[in-house]
C-alpha cells in the first residue's frame, strides 16, 4: 500500500477525519437541497457538485498523510495490488477510521441541520436490481481511475479526476453512485435526500465490492498487473513523459 511516513495513527487519524468531512459534506449538501428546493434535479445538482468539490479538497489536503483512501473498497484494491504483508494491519486499521468517521459525519451534519443525531435512521429503500447494477458500475469506475492514475504514474491528478468522476457518476448511474461502503453505513444514519435504509446496506456494500472487483480486472487488463511489491508496473515503465 503506498503511503506517507506518517505513523500510522496519524493515518488513521487523517481516515477518520477526511471521511468524517466528506459524509458531512455529502449529508449536510443534502439536507441543504432538501430545505432550498422541491425540484428533484436541482437538489441533485447542488449535491453532486458540493460533493465532488468537497471530495477533490480533501483528497488534495490529506491525501499526503494518508493517501486520502476515504473507502474501504479503495483501501481494498491498493492493498491486493501492493500485496505488501506490512500493510495487512494497515488496511484494518483504515478501514475502520473509515466506518467510524462515516458515522461521525454523518451525526455531524444532522446536528448542523438542528436535527437529533441518531434519534431516526434513513428509511429510503435502494435495493432494486437496477439500482445495486448501478453501485457496482460506479464503483468499478471508481477503482479503475484510481489503480490506473497509480499505474500510469499520474496520481497528482487524483484530486481532479476522482472528484470529476464521482460528480459525473451522481447523475449518470442509477444508484447516485455512493461508491463506499463506508459512506454508505454512515448514510443509513440520516433520513434524508442522501440517506439509504439499513436494510439495503448490506446489499450496495455486496454491489461495491463486486464493483472493485471490476474495476480491478478492468485496470489489470488495460495496464498489466505488477509482479510484484515495490516493482514498476509495465505501462509505467513505458511513459515518455
Amino acid at each position: 500500500m503506498r503511503m506517507s511516513p506518517a505513523s500510522l495513527p496519524r493515518r488513521a487519524l487523517a481516515e477518520f477525519t477526511g471521511t468524517a468531512a466528506l459524509v458531512a459534506v455529502i449529508v449536510g449538501s443534502g439536507l441543504r437541497a432538501d430545505s432550498l428546493s422541491e425540484d428533484i434535479g436541482v437538489r441533485l445538482l447542488a449535491n453532486a457538485a458540493a460533493s465532488a468539490v468537497g471530495l477533490g479538497l480533501l483528497i488534495a489536503l490529506i491525501g499526503p498523510l494518508s493517501g486520502a483512501h476515504f473507502n474501504p473498497v479503495v483501501t481494498l484494491s491498493e492493498w491486493w495490488t501492493e500485496r505488501a504483508r506490512s500493510a495487512g494491519r494497515d488496511t484494518v486499521v483504515y478501514i475502520a477510521a473509515q466506518l467510524g468517521g462515516a458515522v461521525t459525519g454523518a451525526l455531524l451534519a444532522e446536528a448542523m441541520f438542528g436535527r437529533s443525531p441518531g434519534a431516526v435512521l434513513a428509511t429510503e429503500q435502494r435495493a432494486e436490481l437496477h439500482l445495486l447494477l448501478g453501485e457496482a458500475v460506479a464503483t468499478a469506475g471508481l477503482v479503475l481511475v484510481v489503480q490506473g492514475l497509480r499505474r500510469i504514474g499520474r496520481p497528482s491528478l487524483a484530486p481532479v479526476a476522482v472528484a470529476g468522476y464521482i460528480g459525473a457518476a451522481i447523475w449518470f448511474t442509477s444508484s447516485g453512485s455512493f461508491a463506499n461502503p463506508a459512506a454508505t453505513v454512515g448514510r443509513a444514519f440520516s433520513d434524508s435526500f442522501t440517506g439509504i435504509a439499513p436494510g439495503s446496506v448490506p446489499a450496495f456494500a455486496a454491489a461495491q465490492l463486486l464493483g472493485m472487483l471490476l474495476g480491478m480486472g478492468l485496470a489489470s487488463a488495460l495496464y498489466g498487473t505488477p509482479r510484484a511489491t515495490g516493482e514498476p508496473n509495465p505501462a509505467e515503465s513505458r511513459r515518455t513523459v
